[in-house]
């Protein structure tokens, strides 16, 4: 097992599979724990209504947590959204034995309680800086996405509206209160 201090780039996060969930920011190592129930819950509340869109559609393909994105070099960003969306034309022909090489055209980000909003933003910030074309945030604790296509400004959706897939993913529809219904 490579020692953590040691791992500075996508490269060498890649070869070491014993680390459990973490992330790659600017070249330095960011730790995560496990996701809560709640989290998971809501996780699969949005992901498989998008998955079968997509699906049905043909659209391109949404991946799940755990799903790295390499999204910074000089020094090595890999993030890794809790669910991603491709356009068909950016996936690749061939499996991809490594992270995805750019971002995503949408990342969906699940908020847990440890949460802190600077550090949310600076996710979503950074998600919108190397191309993510969306980002949805989910936060459990107000029951509302925030949908961002900028990052200063933000579309916060909460019981009774209905989150939409804009030009990306034209005609997905789902109610924020079915995300969150328990």
């Amino acid at each position: 097992m490579a020692l953590t201090e040691h791992i500075t780039t996508a490269e060498q996060l890649l070869h070491s599979p014993d680390l459990g969930r973490c992330e790659l920011v600017r070249g330095e190592l960011v730790m995560m724990s496990p996701a809560g129930f709640e989290h998971g819950r809501i996780l699969v509340r949005i992901t498989r209504p998008l998955a079968e869109f997509v699906e049905q559609q043909r659209l391109g393909v949404v991946t799940g947590a755990e799903t790295g994105f390499h999204i910074g070099r000089d020094p090595d960003t890999v993030r890794a959204p809790d669910v991603a969306f491709l356009r068909a034309a950016r996936v690749p022909a061939e499996p991809e034995r490594g992270f995805f090489p750019g971002a995503p055209d949408l990342a969906v980000e699940v908020l847990s309680p440890e949460d802190r909003a600077s550090e949310v933003l600076a996710k979503v910030r950074q998600w919108l800086d190397a191309g993510t074309e969306t980002v949805w945030v989910a936060d459990p604790a107000t029951e509302t996405v925030s949908v961002y296509r900028s990052p200063t400004r933000a579309e916060v959706l909460g019981e009774g509206e209905v989150l939409g897939g804009g030009e990306l993913l034209p005609g997905f529809r789902v109610l924020v209160s079915e995300i969150f219904a328990r």
